[in-house]
């Protein structure tokens, strides 16, 4: 018949296998086949969960069974800059962290306004023990045009990160483009009338791929926000706002095991436990 087995164990050169059963005692011959069912849980493995921190500060609190985390994340845009005399410069985008400084990624610097070659510079990126991966500062923006008369100029695109590209910059007599929301990027810089400086690009925010082994219950974090848009000066545009920054943690679990045992041998049973011989 079929038996579910409590437990398994090896006493002096026998597998003792406890089993429940209601069958009477009794005996099996040597040499006849026996099927064991062991009643476990099928193999299966659970679902990594993804959680996605978008603004602010708080507390994550890594879910019961946890083996490790991995964190994606990326620091605030710097702002692009504005365009004509006067302009102001782009905002410099919040910093964006996980843990105590465990894992760290500045916001970057906006682009400077009235100014084509002051492009904003990326955030630094830094990665602590017990942590291990990969860490990249961001990129710089991109500059603008300048022309003494005759025509409009574009303004400079914003840096990207690997969330996505930069945000572009004003065509010609328009503002730059913002970054939207968390990826990180630079916001666009101004374009420029007839004659003057258009507005440079933000940079990006720093950038981290992380994994965490045997994770701590609970990390605190802030994510970064995007740097403010330079303004206009006279007759000119503002720049668009760099993109807030992001953070996506993964949890992954074990997975629990499962089987079934048959052979041939010779024994004694009772309703308590089956002594088993391999032959």
């Amino acid at each position: 018949g079929e038996y579910t087995i409590v437990t398994v164990s090896d006493v002096g050169g026998y597998r003792e296998l406890v089993v429940n059963t209601e069958s009477s005692n009794g005996t099996i011959a040597n040499d006849t086949p026996v099927l064991v069912v062991i009643n476990v849980e099928t193999t299966t493995a659970k679902t990594p969960e993804v959680t996605v921190l978008k603004s602010g500060t708080g507390t994550y609190t890594t879910p019961k069974g946890a083996l490790y985390l991995t964190v994606e994340m990326v620091g605030g845009g710097g702002g692009g800059g504005g365009s004509a005399d006067g302009a102001g410069n782009g905002g410099t985008g919040g910093t964006t962290t996980f843990g105590t400084s465990l894992l760290t990624c500045a916001g970057a610097t906006g682009g400077a306004g009235n100014n084509y070659g002051g492009s904003g510079v990326g955030g630094t990126a830094t990665l602590n023990s017990p942590a291990t991966g990969v860490n990249f500062d961001g990129g710089a923006g991109g500059t603008a045009g300048f022309l003494s008369s005759g025509t409009y100029v574009n303004g400079g695109r914003g840096a990207g990160t690997p969330f996505g590209d930069g945000a572009r910059g004003g065509y010609a007599n328009s503002g730059g483009l913002g970054g939207g929301s968390n990826r990180g990027v630079g916001g666009g810089g101004a374009g420029s009338l007839m004659s003057g400086y258009a507005g440079p690009g933000g940079g990006s925010g720093g950038y981290i791929k992380a994994m965490i082994a045997s994770p701590s219950s609970s990390y605190s974090y802030a994510v970064g926000s995007g740097g403010s848009a330079g303004s206009a000066g006279s007759g000119g545009h503002a720049g668009g706002v760099g993109s807030s920054g992001v953070i996506i943690v993964t949890a992954h679990f074990g997975a629990t095991g499962s089987g079934s045992a048959g052979g041939s041998g010779g024994g004694s049973y009772t309703p308590e436990k089956m002594v088993w011989e391999d032959k």
